[in-house]
């Protein structure tokens, strides 16, 4: 154990070097926006630990500038990449009153019309509908529409 903790302060800026790398790669297999922050403290001490530092002084170094990171940067990463849903028309459908088309039973989907388009749907309490009565949509499954 004391051989490798020598061969560590013997070769620091590979150390970080190494851990720098480390944490990229996972941070590449989580994509949580987390573990890249502790890359860059890293990266930072790779420069830093060429100076006469003690190696736990370097370990508080990191971790400060880590934290930091993480702490005033991530909020901001997270804003600027997170992915927007986008609306789609048929999320317009929800609310809206249509009429059956064809019959809905507890066992097969029927049919409505909606805005000139014909869509299947199924009753939300399994309760039968006959053609030509009114309901609301409730939902939307796939290309299938939950009537009520």
């Amino acid at each position: 154990m004391d051989s490798v903790y020598s061969f560590v302060l013997g070769n620091l800026p590979w150390f970080w070097l190494a851990l720098t790398v480390v944490f990229i790669v996972v941070e590449v297999l989580t994509f949580s926006l987390t573990t890249i922050w502790f890359a860059g403290g890293a990266f930072i001490m790779i420069f830093l630990s060429f100076a006469p530092i003690p190696f736990r002084w370097q370990l508080l170094i990191f971790a400060v500038v880590s934290f930091a990171l993480l702490a005033f940067t991530r909020p901001f990463a997270v804003k600027k990449l997170k992915v927007k849903s986008v609306a789609l028309n048929s999320d317009s459908l929800v609310g809206k009153k249509v009429r059956v088309t064809e019959k809905i039973t507890e066992l097969e989907k029927g049919a409505v019309k909606v805005n000139g388009v014909v869509w299947s749907a199924r009753s939300k309490s399994g309760a039968p509908m006959e053609r030509g009565s009114e309901c609301v949509v409730t939902a939307i499954e796939g290309a299938t529409l939950v009537v009520e």
